[in-house]
C-alpha cells in the first residue's frame, strides 16, 4: 500500500482538502480556456506567428510580476492576497467572455486580457504555493504535492476535451464564462482558511526583499542545487517543439500520431502520481529527484531513438512519469529547506524555473532539430540531461542527504 499516492493530507486536514478540491476544479476551467484562447485566436488571424504570441503574452507577465508576487507573499497575509488575486482573475475572464459573446474580434484586447490574467495568477501563486506547507506536517508536505500534481494532470485530460465540446456547441464565451465559475470554486476553499501571515520578520517590499531572496537560494546549495537540475532537465531535454517534426520525420505525420505524444506524456505523469507513495514517504527527496530527471533523460534520448510509435510512446509514458516524480520530490525539498518568511519569493523563483525552462528548451530543441534532425536533438538532449543531473549529483552531496521533516517551517494550521 505504500506504493499508492499517500492520501493522509485529504484526510487528515480539511482546509488542505477544501483547497485541492477548489484548485482541481479550477485546473480544469483554466484548461478550458486555453483552448478558447487558442481556438480564437486562430480563428481571428490564421496566422502561427499569433498563436506563438499568446505564449510571449502569458510568459513576459508571469516573469515579471512573480517576482513581485514572491516578495507580496513574504510581506503580507497569504489568505487575503491569493483571495484578492483570484478575484481580479475572475473579473478577468468574465470580461474574456464579454468579448467573445460580443463578437469584438480584437486580438490586441484578447492578448492584453490573457495578459493580465497572467498577471494575476503570477502575483498570487506564490503564496498559493505555501499552502501544503503550513496547512500539513512535515511528513505529508511530499503527499500533498503529489495530490496537486495528479489533480494538474487530470486536467490537462479532462479539461482540453471538454472544452472541445463546450466551443462546438455554445463557442468560446462559454468556456470562459465556465471558467469565471470555476474560479468560485478554487476561492471556496481559500476563504475558509484562517489567517496566514508569514512566519518570522515580514518582508518589507521592494527590490532589496528581491535581491535578499536570490542571495537566499544562491547561498543554500540544496535549493540552488534543485533549481538547476530542473534547469538542466528542461533546457536541454524539453521535447515538445519536436514532436511535429519526429512525426513527420519517423512516423508519417499522422495527425493522431501527434496527439497521442502528448497523451503519453500526461498519462505517464498520472500513472506516477498514483504511484507516488514511495516516494513522498522518502527522507532523501533530492536523490529521488535527481534519479528521476536522470530518467527522464533516458526516456527522452530513447524516445529521439525509437524505430516504432508504441515504444515512442512508451518513452514519453516513463518520461511523463519521471517529470512527476521529478517535480513532486523537488516541490517538497524546497519547502522542507525553506524557512516559512522566505517561501514566497523562493516559490517565486521556482515558478520562473519552471516557466522558462520548458520555453528555452523547445527554442534550444528547434534549433539542434533544424541543424541536424529531430532524431539527433531529442538524443543528444537526453544525454547531456544525463551527464548534466550526474554533474549537480556529484558537486551537491547536500541533495542526497535526508532532509530532517519540520525543522524550517510552522506548526500545520489545524481543521
Amino acid at each position: 500500500m505504500k506504493l499508492l499516492i499517500d492520501t493522509r493530507p485529504l484526510r487528515s486536514s480539511p482546509h488542505f482538502r477544501r483547497v485541492w478540491v477548489g484548485n482541481v476544479l479550477s485546473m480544469v476551467g483554466g484548461q478550458l480556456t486555453v483552448v478558447a484562447v487558442l481556438y480564437q485566436t486562430w480563428e481571428l488571424t490564421a496566422d502561427p506567428v499569433a498563436v506563438g504570441a499568446i505564449g510571449l503574452a502569458q510568459a513576459v507577465p508571469l516573469v515579471l510580476m512573480g517576482q513581485v508576487g514572491g516578495v507580496l507573499a513574504d510581506a503580507v497575509d497569504r489568505r487575503r492576497l491569493v483571495v484578492a488575486t483570484s478575484l481580479g482573475q475572475v473579473v478577468v475572464t468574465a470580461l474574456l467572455a464579454a468579448q467573445a459573446f460580443a463578437g469584438l474580434g480584437s486580438l490586441a484586447v484578447l492578448l492584453g486580457l490573457v495578459a493580465l490574467q497572467s498577471a494575476g495568477a503570477a502575483l498570487g501563486t506564490p503564496a498559493r504555493r505555501t499552502f501544503a506547507a503550513r496547512l500539513l506536517p512535515a511528513d505529508q508536505i511530499g503527499a500533498g504535492l503529489a495530490l496537486i500534481n495528479l489533480g494538474f494532470h487530470v486536467s490537462l485530460l479532462v479539461g482540453p476535451a471538454i472544452a472541445g465540446f463546450v466551443v462546438a456547441g455554445w463557442g468560446t464565451g462559454a468556456c470562459y464564462a465556465v471558467n469565471a465559475l470555476t474560479f468560485f470554486a478554487s476561492l471556496y476553499g481559500v476563504l475558509r482558511l484562517p489567517p496566514l501571515p508569514p512566519d518570522g520578520t515580514a518582508a518589507r517590499p521592494g527590490l532589496r526583499a528581491v535581491v535578499a531572496g536570490w542571495r537566499f537560494i544562491v547561498s543554500r546549495p540544496v535549493l540552488a542545487g534543485a533549481f538547476l537540475t530542473d534547469l538542466i532537465a528542461t533546457v536541454l531535454a524539453m521535447p515538445i517543439s519536436l514532436f511535429p517534426v519526429v512525426n513527420a520525420e519517423q512516423f508519417g505525420g499522422d495527425p493522431q500520431t501527434l496527439g497521442l505524444f502528448l497523451s503519453a506524456i500526461a498519462v505517464g505523469g498520472i500513472t506516477a502520481g498514483l504511484a507516488s507513495g514511495m516516494a513522498t514517504r522518502s527522507r532523501r527527496p533530492g536523490r529521488v529527484m535527481l534519479v528521476a530527471a536522470g530518467m527522464w533523460g533516458l526516456a527522452l534520448a530513447a524516445f529521439g531513438w525509437a524505430p516504432s510509435v508504441w515504444l515512442a510512446l512508451a518513452c514519453l509514458a516513463v518520461a511523463g512519469a519521471a517529470d512527476t516524480i521529478s517535480v513532486i520530490s523537488r516541490g517538497a525539498l524546497v519547502q522542507l529547506v525553506t524557512p516559512d518568511d522566505y517561501r514566497g519569493r523562493v516559490s517565486a523563483v521556482e515558478d520562473v524555473v519552471g516557466m522558462a525552462g520548458p520555453h528555452l528548451g523547445n527554442f534550444r530543441a528547434g534549433l539542434v532539430a533544424g541543424a541536424t534532425s529531430a532524431g539527433v536533438a531529442a538524443v543528444s538532449g537526453g544525454v547531456l540531461c544525463v551527464l548534466g543531473v550526474a554533474a549537480v549529483a556529484v558537486v551537491t552531496p547536500a541533495l542526497r542527504r535526508p532532509v530532517r521533516p519540520g525543522k524550517p517551517h510552522s506548526s500545520p494550521v489545524g481543521p
